[in-house]
């Protein structure tokens, strides 16, 4: 397994469509090692999720799971998971705000609506098709990085950049404030 670089917000490919993935291709060694390359990564990386755009790499392929992880320290545990060509469909209208952060945008922070209940529809590692629903944090790392098989990131989706802020100033200013709520 290698560590790939991750590409930042002003790199072309993410604001591209990422191309599907044949479903007959998924077990190929080329595919298969792309998912360990970005497993690996996301782990060196702390990400809670990592879409194959961030690492160069035109394809719908997500890996997401938190597990002790210390960007993360409250958030419930999430299972390694491969999503190839996923489709996403909320179940409510509800949305909720809370903060995101990105590997392709370092060091900031920002304010993000979100659906809390959505199903999701793939491709598994093993080339097989499955289909879950997911809430909360779970719902919102989903959709974050489906977001960019589609060429968005975070900020796309903020309704004010008021709350964007550099990883310092979100300690020092917002944290603390969002804790006291």
């Amino acid at each position: 397994m290698a560590v790939l670089k991750v590409a930042h917000l002003g790199h072309p490919i993410l604001r591209q469509v990422a191309e599907p993935i044949a479903p007959e291709t998924i077990t190929s060694p080329e595919i298969q090692r792309l998912i360990d390359d970005m497993i690996a990564t996301m782990e060196d990386e702390d990400g809670a999720g990592l879409a194959a755009p961030q690492v160069h790499v035109s394809k719908r392929l997500v890996v997401y799971g938190v597990r002790n992880n210390p960007r993360y320290p409250d958030a419930d545990e999430i299972t390694l998971t491969v999503l190839i060509n996923p489709r996403i469909t909320p179940l409510t209208k509800r949305q909720e705000e809370d903060w995101e952060g990105c590997l392709s945008v370092p060091d900031m922070r920002g304010r993000v609506p979100r659906f809390t209940k959505i199903r999701v529809e793939a491709y598994g590692r093993d080339g097989k098709p499955f289909r879950f629903d997911a809430d909360d944090f779970h719902a919102r790392v989903v959709q974050h990085e489906c977001d960019h098989l589609d060429g968005h990131v975070y900020l796309d989706r903020m309704r004010s950049m008021e709350t964007l802020s550099f990883l310092p100033e979100y300690h020092r200013y917002w944290l603390e404030r969002d804790e006291d709520r």
